[in-house]
């Protein structure tokens, strides 16, 4: 059934792009109580999304009848392992619009950024000549913006430490978007690598990025985008993209945990050292030294996530049913009506973008005199499953002196009814700790 919603001021019901209760059958998890037998709502999609039964079995399958290690073996078992692992990267390859030989399997989105920033700190003492194009070390510049998650700040700190590099950011407006006012001046021809989030996991903040990439290219500087949040939620095409690197995670986008993926141009990915080594990434090897794999397996070092990898093409194959194009119109919709009805509360300040204007499906919010650790409390009591805390984005809630935020997250099988749970949740908090509406707005 396609859900409707009777909307304050819009005098009629908008559907939803997507039947939710259909989705929700595919979802063994949603059908589960909590909390004395409360229905699960389940907003917390932006920490890890829950798996369609299509993923569920896939991974089953694969133990019950093809588990092997790839790449390594003559028999058939290897064989058939070899060639889902292969059909799995084929399948990513093209949701994202990517070249198979530019898709290289993570652990997840932190392993991915870390491998891309390993390499270039290695590459300066790299052996091989070709490799040390993209040498980053004393003088030079790294670029990050302050809504970073820490899986892409982190790690370029960590470079900057290495090499003696400089770190720069890019700062944030009073409404939650990037301020780009001095992009000419943080964006040198001492920048190496531009790192940005496509979507911000706390704000919700879709950024924009044709400017930014715009300003690296006249600079020579590589740019790398955290595509976490977005690549699960909307369309995402690479040659569109403009970048050279793009991450994301397999268990944001309704697969396994424990895979993530690592896009590169692949003329770039080929003028870089490994970050790990081993088996299966070597080309030869002797007691003098080795020689490395092409990409992607110069970067997927030992034997992969296998499972996990089958288990993440059959998600890809899950939203590529749905259309992501629905599956960001439903996200919109959603996005719209919790904005709406949140910030109808009196003492209720949203975080972040106040309207829909390029914006995600994620909504962090404080209400006024209930710290947010005790609105989830609240909310978890009610069977409803949210976020609290600073959500491994602390420079973010330090710009907007919060201590942390409640943060809902929506996804597929989210529905106008688990936004309305969400707000009369609230509200009860409200009611719990004593904190009228009248007090809140006093």
């Amino acid at each position: 059934m396609t859900q409707t919603v009777s909307r304050p001021g819009a005098g009629a019901h908008t559907p939803l792009p997507l039947d939710v209760e259909a989705i929700r059958a595919d979802f063994p998890i949603l059908s589960r109580t909590v909390r004395d037998g409360k229905r699960l709502v389940y907003l917390d999609s932006g920490a890890t999304s829950q798996k369609p039964r299509s993923v569920l079995d896939a991974e089953r399958d694969f133990y019950e009848n093809h588990n092997a290690a790839p790449h390594r073996g003559a028999h058939q078992l290897a064989e058939e392992a070899t060639g889902l692992y292969e059909a799995a990267r084929a399948k990513i390859a093209g949701f994202i619009g990517a070249a198979v030989e530019e898709v290289v399997f993570t652990r997840n989105t932190t392993d991915a950024v870390n491998t891309v920033a390993y390499a270039l700190s290695n590459a300066a003492t790299a052996k091989e000549p070709s490799f040390r194009r993209y040498a980053v070390g004393q003088g030079d510049e790294i670029v990050v913006t302050e809504m970073e998650h820490h899986a892409n700040l982190v790690p370029w700190q960590q470079l900057c430490e290495r090499t003696g590099a400089t770190l720069r950011w890019l700062g944030l407006t009073d409404d939650g978007r990037l301020d780009l006012s001095d992009l000419d001046t943080v964006v040198t021809e001492r920048t190496k690598l531009v790192a940005v989030t496509q979507q911000s996991n706390i704000l919700g903040t879709i950024n924009p990025l044709e400017p930014i990439v715009a300003r690296a290219r006249e600079v020579g500087a590589l740019v790398l985008v955290d595509g976490a949040q977005s690549v699960p939620h909307q369309p995402v095409d690479v040659a569109a993209l403009g970048a050279d690197f793009l991450v994301f995670s397999g268990h944001k986008m309704l697969g396994p945990t424990g895979v993530g993926v690592l896009w590169g141009r692949y003329d770039v990915l080929d003028a870089l050292p490994p970050f790990m080594t081993g088996g299966s990434m070597i080309e030869v090897v002797r007691m003098e030294g080795s020689t490395f794999m092409p990409p992607p397996q110069r970067f997927e070092a030992g034997v992969p996530m296998t499972a996990q990898v089958v288990g993440l093409g059959a998600a890809v194959d899950y939203l590529q049913a749905l259309g992501m194009e629905k599956v960001q119109a439903h996200e919109e919709a959603l996005t719209a009506y919790a904005l709406e009805q949140l910030q109808a509360i009196p003492g209720v300040t949203v975080i972040g973008p106040p309207d829909t204007v390029a914006r995600g499906g994620a909504v962090s919010f404080t209400v006024e005199g209930i710290h947010p650790h005790d609105v989830g409390q609240v909310l978890d009591d009610l069977g409803i499953a949210v976020r609290v805390g600073h959500h491994c984005a602390w420079p973010v809630v330090r710009r907007y002196g919060v201590p942390a935020t409640t943060r809902a997250t929506f996804y597929v099988h989210t529905g106008y009814d688990d936004v309305d749970a969400l707000v009369e949740g609230v509200r009860a908090a409200q009611r719990f700790f004593g904190v009228t509406p009248e007090e809140a707005t006093a």
